[in-house]
């Protein structure tokens, strides 16, 4: 599982501008599931092999009231749902009685905790330290997130524990690296359970007239037809308007480290009600994921025609992005269209997990361009000159070439379209890395042969000779 890490502590000490260095985005949301809260963002980061969960949680000054008060109790419940709690604090402005009260807080939750005092770039870090030694929480970490200073080295400290750990799920992944992954996601109440039993054969997990009946994700292995499979049935992710319980809050994070778990995930969407706001805040998490795909629509059973279609058409218009994926209408608690799943997400496994040679990747590069030459930048066109899988599961192509940072998006995406459809890839979304070359001529001098010398000095005079002739006529035709 994915370490989860909240960044916590008083208004304006610099936690949004870490949460956007740790995650590596310039918007700060990764995973954006707007909705959620304001002040309590999720998004993802890795430091070497180690990928982990960042919160991002708004000020605590332990005086608020109204909506500030509930956006605070959103920073103590990301306290209770991380593995570990930076604690940021302002290294200019100094200790103040909100760091004490939030300090004291940490203490008292038991939870693994670092002291990071940021802002510390062009002052001096022992000054800017000496104030929160005074708190009595270990050593304080001096970082400046603006600038990048002191993270790398502290996320180093953080993420060393996991590591270890990190190894070991791989090792057991490729225990099990003959394991389809399944994960099973949703909205509360769309009938995820009932899915997962109805797959299963048997009444393996609760499932009862109620959301939010699933508090955590369950890993359940089986075999059917000689293959084996583990079925990840995972709590429902719903708008945060609609959360009230704090053991529900802490769902989201099982949901999130379990797609990132996944080989495949089956997005179960209620076709009564149709695509909300919040499928498509989800399918864009897969998405950014790189995990394959397929969507079951359940509830089908019971539909009038008139419904169906209009359903139909909703889909049409609102999921073009994931045309990619497989889409089955069900009836989970009926069985209808629940076997049939089973094909399409062996495809999209395959798909996923394919693996392709650099010849024939490069074939099917020169072959593609030789169709649909890539436009001309500065006089020059740009060349490609071979492609390779950089990865698998979502499958990553590495094109490289020359002036590759100019290929228009429309290029790009004439690419990856032709591409999927040679590779005949169905179910998961493919990413491609353009690369290019350096000039191995740059910051030489071409130096000349003494041959190249003396036949460059005897174009030099016959250029000179040729000038004269011409000047001669010239003077001629004047007089």
């Amino acid at each position: 599982m994915l370490p989860v890490i909240a960044l916590v502590g008083r208004p304006n000490v610099g936690k949004s501008t870490l949460f956007n260095r740790l995650t590596r985005s310039r918007d700060a949301l990764v995973a954006d599931l707007p909705g959620l809260t304001r002040d309590r963002k999720y998004g993802q980061g890795q430091l070497d092999e180690c990928s982990y969960i960042v919160i991002d949680t708004g000020g605590i000054t332990g005086d608020e009231a109204g909506i500030d008060k509930a956006m605070a109790q959103q920073s103590l419940y990301a306290i209770e749902e991380a593995d570990v709690v930076l604690f940021i604090v302002d290294g200019r402005s100094g200790l103040n009685q909100a760091d004490e009260m939030i300090a004291d807080h940490l203490r008292r939750s038991n939870k693994p905790f670092r002291l990071v005092v940021n802002k510390t770039d062009g002052i001096d870090e022992n000054v800017a330290m000496a104030d929160f030694y005074g708190l009595g929480v270990g050593q304080p970490i001096p970082i400046a997130a603006s600038h990048g200073r002191g993270v790398s080295q502290l996320m180093e400290l953080v993420l060393e524990p996991y590591l270890l750990l990190s190894i070991k799920d791989e090792a057991e992944k490729d225990d099990y690296k003959d394991t389809i992954r399944i994960a099973i996601i949703g909205r509360p109440n769309v009938g995820k359970s009932t899915l997962v039993n109805r797959m299963l054969g048997e009444e393996r997990v609760v499932v009862f007239d109620q959301a939010g009946t699933t508090r955590d994700s369950i890993y359940i292995p089986y075999e059917r037809e000689d293959k084996k499979y583990t079925l990840i049935d995972t709590a429902g992710v719903r708008r945060r308007k609609h959360i009230t319980e704090a053991v529900e809050k802490f769902s989201i994070v099982k949901t999130l480290q379990a797609i990132r778990d996944s080989n495949v995930v089956v997005m179960v969407v209620d076709a009564r009600e149709g695509v909300t706001e919040q499928d498509l805040h989800m399918l864009g998490f897969i998405i950014d994921s790189g995990r394959a795909l397929v969507i079951a629509l359940n509830k089908w059973d019971g539909m009038t025609s008139e419904h169906k279609e209009k359903v139909r058409e909703q889909i049409r218009r609102r999921l073009e992005f994931v045309a990619f994926a497989r889409m089955h209408f069900i009836s989970a608690k009926h069985g209808t269209g629940v076997g049939d799943l089973y094909g399409s997400i062996h495809e999209a496994f395959d798909s996923a997990m394919a693996k392709w040679s650099t010849n024939k990747l490069t074939r099917l590069l020169e072959d593609i361009v030789a169709d649909h030459q890539p436009p001309s930048v500065h006089t020059h066109r740009i060349k490609l000159r071979y492609a390779h899988q950089g990865g698998s599961n979502p499958p990553i192509i590495v094109v490289h070439g020359n002036q590759t940072d100019s290929l228009p998006i429309s290029y790009k995406r004439y690419l990856e379209n032709r591409f999927v459809k040679l590779l005949k890839i169905r179910g998961t979304p493919i990413r491609f890395e353009f690369k290019t070359g350096d000039n191995p001529f740059a910051g030489k001098r071409n130096l000349l042969t003494a041959r190249q010398k003396a036949k460059k000095e005897r174009n030099k005079e016959h250029i000179k000779a040729l000038k004269k002739q011409a000047k001669k006529r010239s003077d001629k035709r004047g007089k």
